[in-house]
Parts: structure tokens; C-alpha cells; sequence
């Protein structure tokens, strides 16, 4: 433990285990602590005598739900986009051959208390009950603007500057409804306001163009992909890859003490006693709570069923969003729906959660327009989560600490913190020019 380190990882949480692999791949000598005995932090995957002792107090699930062991319950469910962010991180370190990914059955949007498959290209748009008649014409001209537009080719542009338009002028010069621009921004583009309708469109069109990208990929009802087994593969995974590079990783740690010389700077980590030094640490806000603030918190209920969501086409996994205006809320709430048919529940079972950014302090309430659409549930589990931003400066503290998990059930925003910190801590963006091929995606 008495060794000097370049970087000290705290936390085995998916943001800290993603860093710790990039920076060992880099040829950082890393060490990577954690003060409980198992990987994944707030992102970690419960079986069901564990989820029974977390949200019950006791260990004695019922017995018709069947075996604890075949329940892999993650605790922050989020689908990966087929060519996404973070499937790019997973071939750039080559992660990729300890997991199975299996694509997800279905994307779907809540509109007029309805659920509806979100069409993604112009022929879908043609086929979607979500528009009327005159309503699809006008979409699918949108989605061919989208499909064609290419960054180098100044005729896919129709004399629009992306950098300059915004998303709202872009919609308008199509002449979209509101309820179609609804499901577009939340349900394609996946933002999570209305505050990318006057940011230029830029974004907004690479975010539709990404989704439609991983749509075509594997020809599923969605552009999602899930590893089987869930997301507790992910850390193992990292940890892994970290020790073939010659990263140490040590569990059951308590305390875990940043220490700082008089400058503020850190220079190492305490643990019983020892404390191994360091130029850099990384970690979750948990261990750094004199440096986050509060931003806000998430609510959610996490289900058992023994049926698909009604209205998903039968779907063994999918995502329904349910876009704020619809629910006339501030926020997106989002239902992910997993199953046996992923390894993360046995034969017959599904596990579904109800999430959203909490505004107000009973989610048994808010989640309700959520979770009236799952059908009837076994069992059901409610929690809140404070999310955390840090409030320190990394320059002066050498301190990097992620933001909490949002609301989310994709990962598009949680591969740009991890980016963003990436470029921080190293001083570089990442190269995530790969050949996407490297992930497949089994088929049933």
C-alpha cells in the first residue's frame, strides 16, 4: 500500500471503473479502492436476497419469485446506444471480450396516454399512428434532412448553418406539430428539456442521426443494446482489463481518506492506517462530500412482474419515455424494462423501473403515470437518490470527482461526464474512432 501512484480511483462505481481502465490503458500506474466488499458503488447489480435486505430489512424473499441467484437487479439501469458513446469506450479498451451484449426489443414514447413505438426514419414516420395524415408528410421530410445531412457535404445542408440555427428554427422551417416535436427531442434526440430548442441544432441533429445509426445496426425494434447478465458485468469487466495493464484493485477499504499538504493539493489516500501517495484522485461524490453540492434527486420504484409492459409489442426489454409535457412535469420520466431473456431475472419474470428527476417528496405519487402503465406487479420497491455535482476546482486540488447518476435509462449522458473527465485529468480528448463491428450484438 506505502507505493506512490500517478492516480488513485475511489469507488468501483461504472463512471470510476470506465476512468480507471482508460487511464491504466494510457500506461497510468493506477490504484483502485473501494469501501464495501463489492464492485459497482451506486451502479452496482443486486440478487434478490440482496435487494429483500436493502429495501425490506430482512432476507426472506417469497419463494414464488424463484431463485435470488438468477436476479441481477442493477441499481441504475441504463440501455447502451448500439453506436453510442460508451459502446465506443468499451472497443476502445477492448472490454468488449468479457461481456455479451444482446440488442433491446423496443423504444417506445408516451403520447396522449398512449405508448407508441418512436418511428426514427422516414419510413417509419410514414407508418407512425403517432401523426396524422399531413403530419407524417412533413416528418418524414424532416427524418430524410436528417438521414442525408452529412458534416462535409454543403449540399445535405439546404443552406443552413447547424453551428448558427437553432433546433426550434430548424423544426419550425418543417412546420412540425408540438406533440411531434415532443417525442423527436425526448424520445429521438433523447435531451432531457426543452432548453436544446434554442441551442444551435448541431447536436440536436447528430443525437437523431445517432439514433437512427443504431437502430439500423442490428435490425432489432430499438437502437438499444444491454449486456446479458446487466451492467454489474461492467465494473468486473473494467477491473479486469485494469489488472491486465497492471492496475491494483482493493475492496472492503474503509474510510478511505484524501489527503491534502498545506496547499490544498492531494497527495495521497488513508486507509488503516497506511496511506498510499498520489498525484491525482478520482472518485465518486461519496468520498469527497465536502467538494459536491446538492442538485437535485431521483425517484423511482424498481418492479417485479411476471408479464411484459402492456402495449410493447410483447417486448422482453425495452424503453418507454414519457416526455414531461404529456405529464405536465419539468422533467422526462423514463420505464426500462428487462428480463429473463437477458439473464437478469429467472424464466417468466420481468424486472421494470419507473424513474424521473423528483419534484416532489413523495414518489409513490409522482412515479404513479409511470407505473399505472406496467400492468399488474408482484412487487414493488420505492427510493430516492441526492444527486451531486462537485463544486471544487481540479486544478487546484488535483481532485476529479464524477457527477451522480441522473434519471436516465441510456447512457448518453453518463459517457459525457466520464469524456469530459477523461480530457481533464490526462489533458487530452479520447479517440473514439473505432470499428463499431468489435461489439455484436447476439440475435435471438
Amino acid at each position: 500500500m506505502d507505493e506512490e501512484y500517478d492516480v488513485i480511483v475511489l469507488g468501483t462505481g461504472l463512471k470510476e471503473c470506465i476512468l480507471s481502465g482508460l487511464l491504466s490503458v494510457d500506461g497510468l500506474k493506477v490504484l483502485h479502492m473501494d469501501r464495501n466488499d463489492y464492485y459497482g458503488g451506486e451502479s452496482t447489480s443486486l440478487n434478490l436476497t440482496q435487494l429483500w435486505k436493502r429495501f425490506k430489512g430482512n432476507d426472506k424473499p417469497p419463494e414464488q419469485l424463484g431463485s435470488s441467484r438468477e436476479y441481477n437487479v442493477d441499481m441504475i439501469p441504463k440501455f447502451m446506444m448500439a453506436n453510442g458513446g460508451l459502446v465506443r469506450v468499451l472497443i476502445h479498451t477492448d472490454v468488449t471480450k468479457y461481456l455479451n451484449f444482446k440488442a433491446v426489443d423496443g423504444g417506445f414514447v408516451y403520447n396522449k396516454g398512449k405508448i407508441y413505438k418512436v418511428p426514427a426514419t422516414d419510413v417509419e414516420a410514414l407508418k407512425s399512428p403517432l401523426m396524422g395524415l399531413f403530419e407524417k408528410r412533413r416528418a418524414r421530410k424532416f427524418f430524410i434532412y436528417v438521414q442525408e445531412y452529412e458534416d462535409d457535404d454543403p449540399k445535405s445542408h439546404e443552406g443552413l448553418d447547424l453551428n448558427k440555427v437553432t433546433a426550434r428554427e430548424i423544426i419550425s422551417k418543417y412546420g412540425l406539430e408540438d406533440d411531434t416535436i415532443d417525442f423527436i427531442g425526448h424520445a429521438l434526440a433523447l435531451q432531457i428539456d426543452d432548453s436544446y430548442l434554442d441551442q444551435p441544432a448541431m447536436d440536436f441533429v447528430k443525437r437523431m442521426k445517432l439514433y437512427a445509426e443504431s437502430l439500423a445496426r442490428f435490425q432489432g425494434g430499438s437502437p438499444y443494446i444491454y449486456p446479458l447478465y446487466g451492467l454489474g458485468e461492467l465494473p468486473q469487466a473494467f477491473a479486469r482489463l485494469s489488472a491486465v495493464y497492471g492496475g491494483t484493485y482493493m475492496l472492503n477499504k474503509p474510510e478511505c481518506k484524501v489527503e491534502f499538504d498545506s496547499d490544498g493539493k492531494v497527495v495521497g489516500v488513508t486507509s488503516e492506517g497506511e496511506t498510499a501517495k498520489c498525484k491525482k484522485v478520482v472518485c465518486d461524490p461519496s468520498y469527497l462530500p465536502d467538494k459536491v453540492k446538492q442538485v437535485g434527486k431521483v425517484a423511482r420504484a424498481i418492479c417485479i412482474m411476471s408479464h411484459p409492459i402492456p402495449d410493447t409489442n410483447n417486448s422482453h426489454s425495452c424503453q418507454v419515455i414519457l416526455p414531461q409535457k404529456q405529464l405536465g412535469r419539468k422533467s422526462d420520466m423514463y420505464l426500462f424494462c428487462c428480463s429473463y431473456a437477458h439473464n437478469v431475472a429467472p424464466k417468466g419474470q420481468y424486472i421494470a423501473f419507473v424513474s424521473t428527476e423528483a419534484e416532489t417528496d413523495n414518489p409513490e405519487v409522482e412515479l404513479k403515470p409511470g407505473i399505472d402503465l406496467l400492468g399488474p406487479v408482484d412487487q414493488i420497491f420505492f427510493d430516492t437518490y441526492d444527486r451531486f455535482i462537485p463544486t471544487n476546482n481540479h486544478e487546484a486540488d488535483n481532485c476529479f470527482i464524477s457527477t451522480s447518476f441522473d434519471a436516465t435509462t441510456h447512457f448518453e449522458s453518463t459517457v459525457t461526464d466520464v469524456l469530459q473527465m477523461y480530457s481533464k485529468i490526462t489533458g487530452k480528448d479520447l479517440d473514439l474512432s473505432v470499428d463499431l463491428s468489435a461489439a455484436s450484438a447476439a440475435s435471438e
